[in-house]
């Protein structure tokens, strides 16, 4: 799936849409170079839980757990991560559960540790927005592609699904 953002309020629209179909679990890689707008499109998938405060990229603690209700978000960002196995002394491996989102900025950089994800979006900028490539490599990430799919169909997003 490939969508155009043009602006900052539509990246956080679409993040938005992206939380809601995810609904709460999945694995979620965020690719793109620095400033394409990874910790933007996470604000957007916080904002569909329920979040209205700050949305910080966790460069230097790694990871932001987020508790919004019954839903468990955890944001990642590995971009200063030395080495991989750094992520099972840190206990990521619990963090990575089916029960909860993960979505992961940098994830190259834990590559041969992290798990297959469910959907991959890698962020380039263009002109004053950013386009998005999504890809599913699960089941679960196909079904939230069909629904993010269907939204765009009836609506831009920049109003809420």
């Amino acid at each position: 799936m490939y969508v155009i953002l043009p602006d900052e309020q539509t990246q956080v629209a679409f993040g938005k849409a992206l939380g809601l179909a995810l609904k709460g679990r999945g694995q979620v890689h965020l690719e793109g170079e620095l400033g394409a707008g990874k910790t933007t499109l996470t604000r957007g998938v916080l904002r569909a839980y329920g979040h209205e405060g700050a949305v910080k990229s966790p460069t230097y603690t790694l990871v932001e757990p987020y508790e919004l209700g019954d839903v468990h978000i955890q944001h990642f960002d590995l971009y200063r991560l030395g080495d991989p196995e750094e992520l099972e002394f840190m206990g990521a491996r619990d963090l990575l559960g089916d029960d909860q989102l993960s979505l992961i900025e940098w994830p190259s950089r834990g590559a041969g540790w992290l798990p297959t994800p469910d959907l991959n979006v890698k962020l380039e900028v263009q002109d004053t927005g950013r386009s998005a490539w999504l890809e599913a490599n699960t089941d679960w990430g196909r079904l939230v592609l069909t629904q993010l799919a269907n939204w765009a169909v009836n609506r831009d997003f920049s109003t809420t699904p």
